[in-house]
C-alpha cells in the first residue's frame, strides 16, 4: 500500500512540475513575441527557448487579402558549426551570416527581459 501511495504522490509531483514548465513556457513565449513590436488584434506572435539548442517563432494572423488564419512556425537549430531553420515541418537548412546575427541579438534581448520580467534577474 505505502508503494502505490508513494508511485501517486511522486505521479502528482510530475505532472505539476510539467504544468509549472508549461506555464513558464507560455509567459516566456508572450514575452518573446513582443520583443519585435506590437500584434495586430487577433493575431498572435511568440519567441521562446524550447530548449539548450531549440528556439522557436510562432505566428498567427488572418490575412487581409482573404480573410484566412496564417500560420507560420519556424524552429531554429543553434549548433557550434551554425544556425539550422526549419519552417512548418520543412527539412532544416543553414542560415545565412545575417539571419544569424539578428537570432543572436533577438536572444540577447529575449534573455535579459525574460531573465527581468519573470526570474527576477538583474538586468
Amino acid at each position: 500500500m505505502s508503494n502505490i501511495l508513494s508511485q501517486i504522490k511522486a505521479q502528482k509531483q510530475a505532472s505539476r512540475r510539467e504544468q509549472i514548465y508549461r506555464n513558464l513556457i507560455r509567459r516566456e513565449a508572450k514575452i518573446g513575441g513582443q520583443l519585435f513590436g506590437s500584434v495586430q488584434p487577433g493575431a498572435r506572435r511568440e519567441f521562446f527557448c524550447l530548449d539548450t539548442h531549440t528556439w522557436v517563432w510562432h505566428e498567427e494572423w488572418v490575412s487581409q487579402q482573404t480573410g484566412e488564419r496564417q500560420v507560420i512556425t519556424t524552429r531554429y537549430d543553434v549548433r557550434p558549426n551554425g544556425v539550422l531553420k526549419a519552417q512548418d515541418g520543412q527539412a532544416y537548412q543553414y542560415v545565412d551570416i545575417n539571419e544569424a546575427r539578428n537570432l543572436y541579438n533577438a536572444i540577447k534581448l529575449y534573455t535579459k527581459r525574460v531573465g527581468a520580467e519573470i526570474y527576477g534577474a538583474a538586468v
